[in-house]
């Protein structure tokens, strides 16, 4: 009986500590991955003269997802986030608003290009999505 005291005492506290954990709206490297990854998604689609680095973009959120698994996020709870499609245009409204405070202008391709070409020469986290 003794024994099982720590084992019980050890579930209760990993089953409180997972119910602590806060929504992944707000971790904030999450986010702000998602957010950079969805900038240089519309730097690349909206400018002709750069391209999404495909393989180092799939690298970049696979290790977005694994910092949610490290946390304590389930597989079901990263894609339910990921899926929400509330959250996704909450996210794409906050790159598009980041690229405007950048400089562009949307429907003026030239603007992007511009956009994407300092983000890429200033090594910058989005700039490193884009070639």
């Amino acid at each position: 009986m003794k024994r099982l005291i720590p084992l019980v005492f050890g579930l209760g506290i990993s089953a409180t500590a997972a119910l602590a954990i806060p929504p992944l709206r707000e971790v904030t490297q999450v986010r702000e991955g998602l957010i950079t990854a969805g900038m240089a998604i519309e730097l690349g689609d909206n400018c002709d003269d750069v391209s999404v680095r495909l393989i180092r973009g799939l690298n970049y959120l696979s290790s977005l997802k694994s910092q949610a698994r490290d946390l304590g996020y389930s597989d079901d709870q990263i894609e339910s986030y990921v899926d929400d499609r509330a959250e996704k245009a909450r996210l794409e409204e906050i790159a598009r608003a980041r690229l405007a405070e950048l400089g562009v202008v949307a429907g003026q391709g030239e603007t992007y290009c511009t956009v994407a070409k300092a983000q890429i020469s200033q090594d910058t986290a989005v700039g490193r999505l884009l070639r």
